[in-house]
């Protein structure tokens, strides 16, 4: 049996890449498994050889000690591979194939999985709807930055790319169906971007940058994007958008009345979530900021994209409503304007084979949009916090040396 390493979570501000057990078509016992998943046999399932696994702002979260995740907790949702093993009860995934893994775990035989809501399937996680790798309360399945990884429901999940010689000539930007692109891209889609919208983004990470990208692809004739990072803002403006540094302005609206001539956009999305700042040089944190400012500048009728993760318990939050995941919302803003909103985690099924169509074809250019930025797995924990100082990089860990 061959060895096996990952990126483990081993306490706030802490990750390490260590020795972990080679995976098997069972989800066994370990740190964040519920009781009731533990032994569960996976013979739906397979073993891929990693190829790419990238650091995700979710992952931040965790590693930031902003959530409860165990300690001891393999990390990694953002999952490209080549299938080595395939399960007794595997049909139509062979051996050698070259998928992208949808960070939502779904069995594909539940309600919610037959409405396409994979991001809320039933039946793999006793405690919640719901299940991801490598995240804490998704279930217990481990993560995937590491050599090598277990995915459950292989025929349904894997997101088989038809040919692996192309694949691996586009292997950066394929890399991003697993999570950001399909998620910034639900997050223009449910805000209702279309041809001509005008959008605002919160944050210009990579989701935030996922998301203007794929407003771009829906039409949307301006894309304003905002956040503190100088470095960031430069990175969404190498693609074409236009920026507000939230750390000069805390008027976003008259910002954005200089850039449109009016005060106001069409569709907002929230690519920050529950770790925002208040704009201004003196913002410091409030969870509800991009919340209340997105109502503020987003026009009556007009949608709100919030692919930004909000959780249920937050222990490092500054006060005690913000702990349980209890905020300061407008909301009585947003019934007044009619908005709509959309939330939770992003079906990734349901976007991400026409994603994928549209960088075979040329059209995307997720990887440029975020600064997509190679390193090996033993460079992880630095490239963690090179990630959370603000570099405007998306991290792309190549385990076993396999990109050119």
């Amino acid at each position: 049996m061959e060895g096996n390493r990952g990126v483990v979570y081993t306490g706030a501000g802490s990750v390490e890449v260590q020795d972990i057990e080679f995976p098997d078509l069972v989800l066994k016992d370990g740190p964040g498994v519920p009781k009731a998943n533990v032994g569960r046999k996976c013979e739906h399932g397979v073993i891929l050889k990693v190829i790419t696994t990238n650091i995700c702002g979710s992952d931040q979260h965790m590693v930031r000690g902003r959530t409860t995740a165990p300690e001891g907790l393999v990390l990694g949702h953002e999952i490209t591979g080549e299938v080595i093993e395939v399960g007794r009860d595997v049909e139509f995934v062979k051996k050698g194939d070259i998928a992208s893994v949808p960070f939502n775990i779904a069995c594909g035989r539940c309600e919610m999985c037959r409405e396409q809501k994979t991001h809320i399937c039933t039946n793999v996680n006793p405690e919640r709807p719901g299940a991801a790798y490598g995240y804490v309360d998704m279930g217990g399945w481990v993560g995937g930055q590491s050599e090598y990884v277990m995915v459950p429901y292989a025929d349904f999940q894997l997101l088989v790319f038809p040919d692996k010689e192309r694949a691996m000539e586009k292997i950066l930007d394929l890399t991003m169906l697993s999570d950001i692109f399909p998620t910034g891209y639900h997050g223009a889609l449910t805000a209702g971007v279309r041809t001509g919208s005008t959008v605002y983004v919160a944050g210009a990470g990579p989701v935030g940058l996922a998301a203007a990208h794929s407003a771009q692809l829906l039409g949307a004739s301006r894309v304003i994007v905002g956040d503190m990072k100088a470095e960031r803002l430069k990175q969404a403006e190498s693609f074409g958008c236009d920026t507000v540094d939230l750390t000069k302005h805390d008027r976003l609206g008259e910002q954005i009345e200089q850039l449109l001539g009016v005060p106001e956009v069409d569709s907002s999305i929230d690519a920050v979530g529950f770790e925002a700042s208040g704009h201004g040089e003196d913002g410091g944190e409030k969870p509800a900021a991009v919340l209340n400012t997105i109502m503020d500048v987003t026009r009556a009728g007009g949608s709100l994209g919030i692919p930004g993760l909000y959780v249920t318990e937050d222990p490092g939050a500054s006060d005690k409503d913000a702990q349980t995941g209890s905020l300061k919302v407008r909301f009585g803003q947003g019934w007044a304007k009619a908005h709509h909103f959309t939330t939770g985690q992003t079906p990734a099924m349901k976007y991400n084979r026409d994603l994928m169509k549209s960088i075979l074809s040329g059209n995307a250019q997720i990887a440029k949009a975020v600064n997509a930025t190679v390193i090996g797995l033993d460079e992880a924990p630095d490239g963690y916090k090179d990630f959370d100082s603000g570099v405007a990089k998306k991290f792309v860990i190549d385990p076993h040396g396999m990109l050119k």
